[in-house]
């Protein structure tokens, strides 16, 4: 193999792993988003009142 041929491809493997690595970033990002969202719509859907007394009579 010459050095051309030899430079060419592992140029493209670092092109590939450049844009593996920007997808799973990207990735990374909406799910962490998604998660900020979840918490929010959890704080937001806490009400306290429930479950603060317990009746006894049957």
């Amino acid at each position: 193999m010459d050095i051309a041929a030899l430079s060419m491809v592992l140029s493209q493997a670092n092109i590939r792993q450049e844009a593996t690595m920007s997808v799973m970033k990207k990735t990374m990002d909406q799910a962490e988003s998604s998660g900020q969202d979840v918490v929010k719509m959890l704080e937001q859907s806490v009400q306290p009142y429930i479950g603060g007394t317990v009746d006894l009579k049957g």
